[in-house]
């Protein structure tokens, strides 16, 4: 038997709520401060790494976080620091370390079994990521270097390599 409102109306469920999204972490550190902005003569390079984490939040529950991680480690360039290193020495001098784990918590609607590991690691990180974006970008402007502009990330990629690699799925924890 399904559902009805008081009208006779059935009731549609969506597929996907988002509840809310929070900053679970963030850190800002500049290890050589405030040297590093004395040698600094170029923007820094910027080495970026994301992930994508899931977890139910209750056994027989439809409602999951969906964590996205992203660590943005900022060095010297080569011959960009302005003392005559050697650009295996400039390249390892840390500039800015940013971390940030940016969450929702979904729900997710009556979907297919085998749709739930797409939907919570392609499509609520796709959601998540523009204000991920943001908060980085803030953060290093803020931190006093230029601002660190995340490229679009391709999800379904990311997710199809996480499985060609046989990582064990986090969604179904």
């Amino acid at each position: 038997m399904s559902e009805t409102t008081t009208t006779g109306a059935p009731v549609t469920t969506l597929p996907l709520t988002v509840n809310l999204q929070y900053i679970k972490d963030l850190s800002f550190e500049v290890p050589a401060g405030p040297q590093i902005f004395t040698q600094l003569r170029t923007s820094p390079q910027v080495a970026i790494n994301m992930d994508v984490q899931a977890r139910r939040l209750q056994e027989g529950q439809p409602v999951f976080e969906v964590a996205l991680l992203v660590r943005a480690e900022a060095t010297l360039p080569p011959g960009g620091n302005g003392q005559g290193n050697s650009q295996e020495e400039a390249a390892k001098q840390p500039v800015f370390i940013a971390e940030l784990t940016y969450a929702g918590v979904f729900t997710l609607g009556t979907i297919p079994d085998n749709a739930v590991e797409p939907v919570l690691l392609v499509e609520c990180p796709r959601l998540l990521f523009p204000f991920a974006r943001n908060i980085v970008s803030d953060i290093t402007r803020d931190g006093g270097f230029p601002p660190v502009l995340l490229a679009p990330i391709d999800f379904v990629a990311l997710w199809q390599n996480r499985r060609n690699q046989g990582a064990p799925s986090s969604a179904l924890t």
